[in-house]
């Protein structure tokens, strides 16, 4: 059989979130990783890394580890942690002209087994707990994915691939800032929210998750989007004094308790600065 031209691009399949527990012989278990989805394009020494909305990645260390594996042409679908320090690999799309997404995930896995990953590259075990949600609350993960045996890799968001989150996690665009306070340097919390049509909802203040580093860039970073008025359209609870407003351009991940039932966050605290999505697709994401 001859084989297939090498793609451009492969639309990454997405995972639907799910608010149930449940397990099966009928599904296998993965660790759910706090990151941003990256996708890898090999072909020959050629090596483009891509985000989930196939926005070109920068990461130099990544893209020299997959050039060296033995193989003509791949391309890998995995997770890299926010500091760029480890690419998580999950899935094996493609393989020396070789189409690998109608097969069953089991096949892909076996290929993706025998790629002999180094550091920063890591193959995602699998989980053969009973209730491997009660694994990620006791370690601290964002969640579990579970996939269901015999599937193929589809490009779009599928019920074959269910994510239960332990902690809640949502994109947001931050459209101000509010000063900081005492010895505090840099902000003192973020104003962030989400598009709903034509509308930007204003979903609370983040004030947690910041180091001073970061404080301080991300305020040079926000100083320079400064606008004259409110980019919110739907806001409740806006602070009256201190606040900045900025043109809704940087978007962030923020994990959370839940939503209360003036649809704001709880307990909100920073994960880390995306820079694979744009501000205009961020909505609220709902079971």
């Amino acid at each position: 059989m001859a084989a297939s031209p090498f793609p451009d691009w492969l639309v990454p399949m997405a995972a639907t979130l799910t608010a149930q527990r449940f397990s099966g012989p009928e599904w296998m278990f993965e660790r759910k990783f706090d990151g941003i989805r990256l996708l890898a394009y090999k072909r020959g020494g050629d090596v483009t890394l891509y985000s989930r909305n196939r926005l070109p990645q920068d990461l130099p260390a990544i893209a020299q580890a997959v050039a060296r594996l033995p193989a003509r042409e791949l391309i890998l679908d995995g997770e890299m942690l926010w500091d760029g320090s480890a690419y998580h690999v999950f899935d094996l799309l493609w393989q020396d002209g070789d189409d690998l997404c109608p097969r069953p995930i089991e096949q892909r896995l076996q290929a993706l087994a025998r790629l002999p990953f180094a550091e920063p590259l890591h193959h995602v075990d699998g989980l053969n707990d009973d209730q491997p949600w009660l694994r990620a609350a006791a370690e601290g993960w964002e969640g579990v994915i579970a996939k269901r045996r015999g599937s193929p890799y589809e490009h779009r968001r599928s019920p074959h691939w269910l994510k239960m989150k332990i902690e809640a996690s949502q994109e947001l665009v931050v459209g101000g800032f509010t000063d900081p306070q005492g010895k505090r340097a840099g902000l003192g919390a973020l104003l962030v929210g989400y598009h709903h049509g034509d509308e930007l909802v204003f979903a609370g203040k983040v004030g947690t998750g910041f180091d001073t580093a970061m404080l301080v860039s991300l305020r040079a970073r926000l100083d320079a989007l400064e606008i004259a008025t409110c980019p919110f359209t739907r806001a409740v609870g806006l602070p009256r004094v201190r606040a900045h407003w900025v043109r809704p351009e940087i978007v962030v991940q923020v994990a959370f308790m839940e939503w209360t039932r003036y649809d704001k966050m709880r307990h909100p605290r920073l994960v880390g600065i995306r820079a694979d999505k744009r501000a205009r697709d961020v909505v609220r994401e709902r079971p």
